[in-house]
């Protein structure tokens, strides 16, 4: 019987669940999506029931379609920032807010004025961003004061379905970086700032490092789900973290690019630094170490917004198949890929998608090609803080659903002028949590051990000369976009 680790990946629109053998080899995948809900312009919820029902039910799925395979262990990568309120019960009280939830402008900005950016930075080594969780729970207490008294227990999404599987209330560190509640340097909650956001440490999970065993499966879980009851579960990490696992992005100074619903830049470190301007976030990493993360909200989901709802198409290779080598760098057309407000560097919640440029003979064509661009500048704003920080990025792994496409790729490599290698396994944090489970029941060492073994690249994509000097022109173009219509955003809510 082939002993064999369950990764699962809590992505925005569904979860992905893979199942993997100690040497890397992948056995399965099963894909269960659920909805996701906006309420109101800028909002963004899912009711954490719906994440379990996945789990439980994708789960014995794909065991059935892996037959001969024990599992030994189970980690969880997760969708970072979410807010999960637990009552008295562990029962939810309400829809989870999300990572991409733009609510919290006005907590947002009491936090990082009245409260003050540089005390943020000197507690949990960040500022205050609309996403993460503090200023979540500040909206709550004055918006909902009733859910907000019942509150027994504070979770990230990830953590939530860990809790369904052990019983136990759980955080890794890398995943409660994101919550400006961590104290990121010493790996413990930050009490002033559990009192800033008027929660007791009591209220919030016990921490762990990625990879260590939080528990085994409760019995009846173990049952339903056709698992033994001693399989050992890990905390896991955030997404990013977790897809910097599964991508060998682990070590000092090496450098991963995730293209899913967010995108990412993620430089890892062996020792702890933050940015002095806090337009990258400094968190724990998955591998025991630290990482710098520049996150824009909507990345894939540019594309995936345009082609599905506007054009009406889910042919996204149809759609960039006409877009070749000497269009690259020549499109008049820019696009502000802001959908759902941003984060890194600009930390902007009014910020909206822009196309500006067009013209009489602009085609359709032109504008898929300007969302590509667009979320490759945007990625390269963060790219520029990390080398004003003198971190020499010199090549980056790249992965996530946008990093299929061969012209995505080929446009990022040339924007930011350096080589992108892509992994030979494209599956992201359900990988590297697998990796995560591999390691906390001892098949490997640690994480780095880990990764050495079980990463490969299959291909690296090359700048071009040419199309580079071309992309740089137009990024010097792109950086002065958003700085000219910032007004205009407060105007237009």
């Amino acid at each position: 019987m082939t002993h064999c680790y369950l990764g699962i990946d809590l992505g925005t629109s569904a979860v992905k669940l893979l199942l993997a053998e100690a040497d890397g080899t992948i056995r399965g995948t099963v894909t269960k999506e659920y909805p996701l809900s906006f309420p109101h312009p800028g909002w963004s919820e899912q009711d954490p029931a719906d994440w379990w029902s996945a789990v439980r039910e994708g789960i014995p799925e794909l065991l059935g379609a892996c037959g001969g395979c024990t599992v030994d262990g189970i980690g969880a990568g997760g969708q970072m920032h979410g807010l999960v309120a637990l009552d008295e019960n562990d029962e939810v009280i309400r829809p989870a807010i999300l990572w991409n939830d733009g609510r919290t402008a006005e907590e947002t900005e009491w936090l990082n004025t009245v409260i003050g950016k540089e005390k943020l930075s000197a507690l949990t080594a960040n500022i205050a961003f609309a996403g993460f969780t503090a200023p979540k729970l500040l909206w709550m207490k004055k918006h909902e004061p009733e859910n907000f008294a019942r509150i027994r227990k504070i979770m990230l999404p990830k953590d939530y379905i860990n809790y369904r599987l052990t019983g136990v209330h759980a955080c890794d560190y890398s995943d409660a970086s994101g919550m400006l509640l961590l104290d990121v340097e010493h790996k413990c909650w930050s009490q002033e700032m559990l009192d800033i956001c008027h929660v007791s440490r009591e209220q919030m999970p016990q921490l762990f490092e990625s990879s260590d065993v939080i528990g085994t499966l409760l019995p009846p879980v173990a049952k339903s789900l056709g698992l033994s009851p001693k399989v050992r579960v890990v905390a896991g990490a955030g997404d990013n973290a977790a897809a910097a696992v599964g991508t060998g992005t682990v070590g000092d100074g090496a450098c991963n690019i995730s293209l899913g619903t967010s995108g990412t830049i993620f430089i890892s470190s062996e020792s702890f630094g933050v940015d002095p301007n806090n337009a990258l976030h400094a968190f724990a990493h998955a591998d025991g170490s630290y990482h710098l993360m520049g996150c824009m909200l909507s990345a894939a989901s540019c594309n995936k917004w345009f082609c599905d709802g506007i054009l009406r198409t889910r042919d996204y290779a149809a759609e960039q198949a006409g877009i070749l080598d000497g269009a690259l760098g020549r499109n008049k057309v820019f696009f502000l890929p802001y959908l759902m407000g941003e984060r890194s560097p600009i930390n902007d919640t009014n910020a909206r998608g822009m196309f500006i440029g067009m013209s009489m003979d602009t085609g359709r064509a032109d504008l898929v090609q300007a969302v590509l661009e667009g979320v490759a500048f945007a990625i390269r704003d963060s790219f520029e803080v990390a080398l004003s920080l003198g971190i020499p990025v010199t090549r980056s792994r790249i992965c996530g659903g946008g990093a299929r496409s061969p012209l995505w790729r080929k446009i990022i490599a040339n924007v930011l002028g350096i080589p992108l290698d892509v992994p030979q396994t494209e599956e992201g944090p359900g990988y590297g949590a697998a990796m995560l489970a591999m390691v906390g029941c001892g098949r490997y060492k640690n994480v780095k051990d880990c990764a050495a073994a079980l990463i490969r690249t299959t291909e690296t994509v090359l700048p071009d000369p040419a199309i580079a000097r071309r992309y740089e022109e137009r990024y010097q173009k792109f950086r002065n976009l958003y700085p000219a219509v910032r007004g205009l955003f407060r105007t237009i809510k």
